[in-house]
C-alpha cells in the first residue's frame, strides 16, 4: 500500500490536524470518554484475536470462492457472532464454479527421484485417481506462430514448461547484501535479457498466458507447469488454472528451475502427477453480514469491511484472515461495551474479492438503503501490521471528521499515523472501491508491510505464524474505536468529491472512478 501524507491539509481540519501533530507524551487519553477507555482496556488486554486468528487460519483453513472451505468458514462466522448475540446471515449474490482441492503430488522420476514442492492451481482438474507419468518438454523458440503450431504436436504424452525459469531463487536484497557491485550488475542485466528472451518465446508461440495452457491441453499435453516466483525466499504466488482437463501445477523457483535446466541440457526429466480435485458444478455464493442495530438512527449505517475469501494454497492468514479478526474482535469488544449504538453496526465479510472485488460489489449494488445512508465504512486488508496511513479518498470534508476521531484516541495510535487529505478515490483495490465508487465514504486502512508484497500476499506461505498478535489487536481495538466514534458522530460524513483528480502536476485530470458490471457468475466472469 502506498504511504500517505497530509500535502493537501484544508481549513476545515485545521484543528484536527494540530491535534494529530502534539507529541505522543502531551496526548496519552487525551478524553474522558469512558467507552473510549472501555474499549482500549477490553481490546489490549483481552483480546480474543489470538484464539480467533487459530480457528481460522488453522481449522478452517483456505477460502476459495465456491469452495466447501468458505462455506464452512462462514458458518463458522455466524456461529462466533451468535455465541457474542450478534444477528449474523449469509446474504447470496450469484453462484461460482464449485471445487475442492483434494492431495496433489508432483514427484521427479529421471534422471533422479526427488519430489517436488509444487500445488495445484486453485480450478484445475486433477489426474482421475491415477498417477499420470510423462517427459518434461518446456515450450520451444520458434520464429512465429506458425512454427509454434507445426511443433504442437510434439506435446502429446508430455508435461510441459510455460514459465520462466529463474535464474536465481536468492531475494535481491541478499545480493545487494552480500554480492559485489561487478557480480549484482552482472546478474540484474542477464537476467533482464533471460527474462525478455522468454518473453518474446511466448509471443512468438501467438498465444499469452492465459491461452498457451488450453492450446497446450487441446495438443494432448498431461499437465502444465508454471512457477511465479515471489521475490523471496522459498515463496511463491498462486493463482488459478487455465486448463480444464488436465492438472496445472506452480512448481517452486528452485524445483521449477531443476525442470528447466534438465529440459535445455537434454537430461530428459520424466514427472509423476498425482492430483485430486472434485468440480462441483455451480453451487450459491454467500457474503456474511453481520449487525448491531442502532437506536436513534437505524437507518444510517458505520461498517466494518474485510473480505473472507482467500487463495487456497496456503492458509489466508494475512489475506486477509488478519482483516476478517479484526473485525470480528471490533464487533465482539462493541457489542459487549457499547451494544446499543446510535447508528447501525454493520459488518461485510465478503466473498469474491480475490476475483475483481465482486462480493462487495454486488452488495452495493444490491443494497442502495445501505451505501445511501452509510456514514463510514472501515476497511483493513493488507497484512498483518499495524495500521498506519489512511487516505480520505478525495472526500474533501472527510479529514475534518477523522482529525475530531483522532483527537480521541490514545497516543500509542497516532505516533505513526499518516493521512492523506483529501486523497485520491480508489478504483480498485480492496472492498472500500466498491462503496467509493457509488460517492459513499469508504475509507481503507492500510497497515505496515511486514514483507507482505513478497511473502504472505497470494502466496504459499501465508500462514497462521505469519501473524503478528500485538499489531492485531491494536487493529482490532482501534477499528472498535472509530467505528463507536463514527455511530456517535453528531456530524453527518460529507460526500462532497475533490474536483480536478490527478497524482501529480504533469497528470491528466480524472474522474471519479464508476462502478463497474459485477459478474455474478462464474460463466460472467470468465466470458
Amino acid at each position: 500500500m502506498a504511504r500517505f501524507t497530509a500535502r493537501f491539509v484544508f481549513s476545515v481540519i485545521a484543528s484536527g490536524a494540530a491535534a494529530l501533530a502534539q507529541p505522543a507524551s502531551a496526548q496519552s487519553f487525551a478524553t474522558n470518554d469512558s467507552t473510549i477507555r472501555r474499549i482500549y482496556d477490553e481490546g489490549m488486554n483481552r483480546s480474543e484475536t489470538y484464539s480467533l486468528a487459530q480457528a481460522l487460519a488453522d481449522s478452517i483453513g483456505p477460502r476459495l470462492t465456491g469452495s466447501p472451505g468458505i462455506r464452512r468458514g462462514q458458518d463458522w462466522l455466524i456461529s462466533e457472532y451468535s455465541k457474542w448475540g450478534i444477528s449474523a446471515h449469509n446474504d447470496k449474490y450469484g453462484t461460482w464454479k464449485g471445487w475442492n482441492r483434494g492431495a496433489s503430488h508432483l514427484d521427479l522420476l529421471e534422471p533422479r527421484v526427488r519430489t517436488l514442492e509444487s500445488t495445484m492451481l486453485a480450478w484445475s482438474p486433477g489426474t482421475n485417481g491415477r498417477p499420470v507419468t510423462g517427459a518434461v518438454i518446456a515450450i520451444p523458440d520458434v520464429a512465429d506462430s506458425g512454427a509454434f503450431r507445426a511443433w504442437l504436436p510434439q506435446v502429446r504424452g508430455k508435461v510441459v514448461l510455460t514459465s520462466f525459469a529463474e535464474p536465481t531463487c536468492r531475494p535481491d536484497s541478499t545480493w545487494a547484501r552480500y554480492g559485489t557491485p561487478e557480480s549484482v550488475t552482472s546478474m540484474r542485466e542477464s537476467r533482464t535479457a533471460a527474462r525478455a528472451a522468454w518473453a518474446k518465446r511466448v509471443a512468438n508461440s501467438g498465444y499469452t498466458d492465459r491461452t498457451l495452457p488450453i492450446a497446450l491441453e487441446n495438443a494432448g499435453a498431461l499437465g502444465v507447469l508454471t512457477s511465479y516466483w515471489s521475490q523471496g525466499y522459498g515463496v511463491d504466488k498462486i493463482f488459478r488454472a487455465r486448463t480444464t482437463r488436465v492438472p496445472t501445477y506452480d512448481v517452486s523457483c528452485e524445483d521449477y528451475g531443476l525442470l528447466a535446466r534438465f529440459a535445455a541440457n537434454n537430461q530428459h526429466p520424466v514427472v509423476r502427477m498425482q492430483a485430486e480435485s472434485r468440480d462441483l458444478g455451480d453451487v450459491p455464493v454467500f457474503n456474511t453480514i453481520a449487525e448491531i442495530k442502532g437506536t436513534e438512527k437505524p437507518n444510517e449505517y458505520v461498517m466494518l469491511s474485510a473480505h473472507f475469501d482467500s487463495w487456497d494454497a496456503s492458509s489466508g492468514a494475512t489475506d486477509n484472515g488478519s482483516g476478517t479478526v479484526t473485525m470480528l474482535e471490533a464487533m465482539r469488544i462493541l457489542k459487549k461495551l457499547y451494544p446499543h449504538p446510535k447508528r447501525t453496526i454493520l459488518v461485510g465479510h465478503w466473498s469474491g474479492e480475490e476475483e475483481g472485488l465482486v462480493g462487495s460489489g454486488a452488495f452495493a449494488a444490491d443494497h442502495p438503503e445501505i451505501v445511501n445512508n452509510l456514514q463510514a465504512l472501515f476497511n483493513q486488508d493488507n497484512g498483518t501490521g499495524r495500521i498506519v496511513n489512511i487516505a480520505m479518498g478525495g472526500l474533501v470534508g472527510a479529514g475534518a471528521r477523522f482529525g475530531d476521531y483522532f483527537t480521541k484516541l490514545p497516543a500509542e495510535f497516532l505516533s505513526e499515523m499518516h493521512f492523506g487529505f483529501p486523497g485520491q478515490p480508489g478504483g480498485g483495490g480492496s472492498d472500500y472501491a466498491s462503496f467509493l465508487c457509488h460517492g459513499a465514504p469508504g475509507f481503507n486502512l492500510g497497515s505496515l508491510d511486514w514483507e507482505y508484497f513478497a511473502y504472505t500476499w497470494h502466496t504459499n506461505r501465508d500462514t497462521f505464524d505469519k501473524i503478528v498478535f500485538d499489531d492485531l489487536k491494536r487493529n482490532a481495538t482501534m477499528t472498535a474505536m472509530l467505528a463507536y466514534l463514527a455511530s456517535e458522530d453528531p456530524v453527518k460524513m460529507s460526500r462532497e468529491q475533490r474536483i480536478n483528480i490527478q497524482a501529480g502536476r504533469s497528470a491528466t485530470p480524472s474522474q471519479w472512478p464508476t462502478c463497474g458490471v459485477i459478474p455474478r457468475s462464474w460463466a460472467d466472469w470468465t466470458r
